[in-house]
């Protein structure tokens, strides 16, 4: 399912991150990356009980000719995904939550097994499921299996320098092309209709991340005060509810020959407004010239802007976004406030001794801060 090894790179302080377990707080980037095993240390590698899950692995696809070689490509405090190969050099993948204590809501295997199952064979590309193994016996924790799928992530400008100003193009049109499919799929039809509450998306998502923030607070921030009270007092009235991604950007993407070949990481996926999916986006969605764009693989040549973005959602859905720039606040005060939680958790110790730059961490939050300020002021 991934190919790339490449760290994911953080929006709030680059390439060294390192949010804590999901207990208190969600990763904006979702994974710390990085890759280990090797056939020759296949029986060693953290995670993976080779003998149990290869009996198990075999009951789900008979053609697999083992021994299996894997390898962690994604891990850290998120849901670890390993690339399996057997000796015929067929590829898989298995995922399965972090190591040591976890809170079972935020990595639920069943649950985003049961997301990627329900959208196979939709226009919204997803990796194939060959099976989930909820008897912790086998490997220690709950796990799934998906097919492998070629291409490269686009976690920052290095993959994307290697493709075509067409190809990035291209690419840019379908992300927005899925997304639009998926906020089309009727949750009932696709047997997700009791994924979570279809209504009061985003004021459910205030109170909590409110109540975040004011049991976090270390220091007074006057654009996070303000900008909750005006994200309050200004809610926009959902209309429709569809199947939302939550972490929706290029970096969850894997693109092949100018497309989009499957979307990955949906462990915060839920029902709500789907214009947040579309807010969220498009902050991740930097040209050139812009702060933080730096190595953003959009701000290269080819890839097509906000509002060319904007318009093809808008055709297709047929949703108005007159008021996106709500959503890109929220997007912004939301990750303000998840970051707060971080750098309090880092200041009282509460995280062992770990190198953290706490100074980029706290500008980091003042940064989103103004950004979500000015979005609903202008």
């Amino acid at each position: 399912m991934f190919v790339s090894t490449t760290f994911d790179r953080c929006d709030v302080v680059g390439d060294r991150c390192a949010y804590p377990n999901w207990v208190d707080v969600v990763c904006p980037t979702g994974y710390h990356h990085g890759h280990g095993g090797s056939r020759g240390a296949a029986n060693m590698i953290d995670g993976i009980n080779l003998s149990k899950v290869t009996d198990w692995v075999q009951g789900r696809i008979p053609e697999i000719a083992p021994p299996l070689d894997f390898e962690l490509i994604a891990g850290g405090h998120s849901n670890l995904t390993f690339r399996f190969t057997d000796t015929q050099g067929s590829a898989y993948v298995l995922r399965r939550p972090p190591l040591g204590h976890v809170l079972e809501s935020a990595h639920d295997m069943g649950r985003e097994h049961r997301i990627v199952s329900a959208l196979s064979g939709s226009s919204v590309p997803v990796a194939p499921t060959y099976g989930l193994c909820e008897d912790t016996d086998v490997n220690g924790a709950p796990f799934y299996l998906m097919g492998f799928v070629s291409g490269v992530v686009l976690h920052n400008q290095q993959p994307a320098q290697k493709m075509t100003e067409a190809e990035r193009h291209s690419f840019g049109l379908h992300a927005i092309e899925v997304l639009s499919d998926l906020h089309l799929i009727n949750p009932d039809d696709v047997g997700l209709g009791q994924l979570g509450r279809k209504e009061a998306y985003i004021e459910r998502q205030l109170k909590r991340w409110t109540k975040q923030w004011e049991a976090t607070k270390t220091h007074e921030i006057p654009e996070m005060d303000e900008s909750l009270r005006l994200l309050h007092e200004d809610l926009p009235v959902q209309v429709g509810a569809a199947i939302v991604h939550g972490d929706y950007r290029p970096g969850n993407m894997i693109v092949a020959e100018g497309r989009m070949a499957a979307l990955l990481d949906w462990e915060l996926c839920t029902l709500g407004d789907p214009l947040a999916d579309v807010g969220y986006m498009l902050n991740n969605w930097p040209s050139a010239g812009e702060r933080g764009a730096e190595n953003a693989p959009t701000a290269l040549e080819g890839f097509p802007d906000r509002g060319e973005i904007q318009e093809r959602y808008e055709v297709a859905t047929g949703r108005s976004l007159e008021r996106i720039n709500y959503y890109r606040a929220f997007s912004h005060w939301r990750l303000g406030a998840i970051t707060q939680g971080v750098y309090k958790r880092y200041l009282v110790g509460a995280m062992g001794k770990q190198e953290f730059d706490l100074e980029a961490y706290k500008e980091g939050i003042s940064t989103r801060a103004r950004s979500a300020l000015k979005l609903l002021t202008n």
